[in-house]
């Protein structure tokens, strides 16, 4: 909880006191939407969106500039040293560390939703990974034993309960999420050990922003390829996160 509430009065403070970043980018339809045909285009997809809904979009779309540009503008270029200075295997091996930490978030998920096989999976997954894979940091249950991954949290569980979506919500820092996710993100925080570590604010978000910049690096570019392949890239962005979540959640 800390984490999250030090991070959204970050992104409020930014935004109260610097208006003119945040707002360099438009609210509306896009700069490119300079003639009839495609602000008709732009309000035809808008008013045919059959996906999550979007009350806020203003105040989604302002935030969206704002970690549009601290992407560019930070994470991508510490991400990208941090790329070359550290191998991949380093890199891969630390990513596979931090997933075996978070074992009991994907187990009492797994469990709640009825997912005794994955929760199953998990379990061995986690005993080979932190025993022969030296603490997690090499991945032998899927190398070498092909134990899958069940990747579940519980905004998936309170979707399998049949809760919905609720609204969209763009938080700065954090990203895209929903009313539900937002929910479940502070019950896998409850789930997540780190928590009950008791180390300082600053050490722990230390460990948060070298998990983040560790998994960036490894993923590098992606963001950029859905932004040029958007007709607008923060419609785009909604829509990609709606379909995976519900995708998660129908698996």
């Amino acid at each position: 909880m800390k984490k999250a509430c030090f991070l959204f009065i970050c992104g409020v403070f930014f935004l109260v006191h610097c208006p003119g970043f945040l707002l360099a980018e438009e609210t509306g339809p896009p700069e490119w939407a300079n003639d009839a045909d495609a602000l008709e285009d732009y309000y035809e997809l808008e008013e045919g969106y059959e996906g999550i809904s979007d009350p806020f979009e203003p105040i989604n779309r302002i935030f969206f500039s704002f970690n549009d540009k601290l992407y560019f503008w930070f994470l991508k270029p510490v991400s990208s040293c941090y790329r070359f200075v550290v191998p991949e295997p380093v890199r891969t091996s630390l990513d596979n560390f931090f997933y075996n930490l978070e074992f009991p978030l994907r187990f009492v998920n797994c469990v709640l939703q009825a997912k005794f096989e994955g929760a199953g999976y998990e379990w061995g997954r986690f005993v080979v990974n932190s025993t022969v894979g030296a603490a997690g940091f090499f991945d032998v249950a899927e190398k070498h034993l092909q134990i899958k991954k069940y990747n579940e949290d519980m905004g998936q569980t309170l979707g399998s309960y049949g809760l919905g979506n609720g609204f969209y919500i763009n938080w700065p820092f954090l990203g895209p999420s929903s009313a539900r996710d937002t929910l479940g993100d502070v019950g896998d925080y409850f789930l997540d050990p780190v928590f009950y570590i008791d180390i300082e604010t600053k050490y722990s978000l230390a460990v948060t922003g070298l998990e983040k910049v560790n998994d960036t690096s490894l993923t590098i570019n992606e963001y950029e390829d859905l932004k040029k392949a958007a007709f607008d890239p923060y419609i785009a962005l909604r829509d990609a996160y709606f379909q995976y979540r519900q995708s998660k959640i129908a698996d």
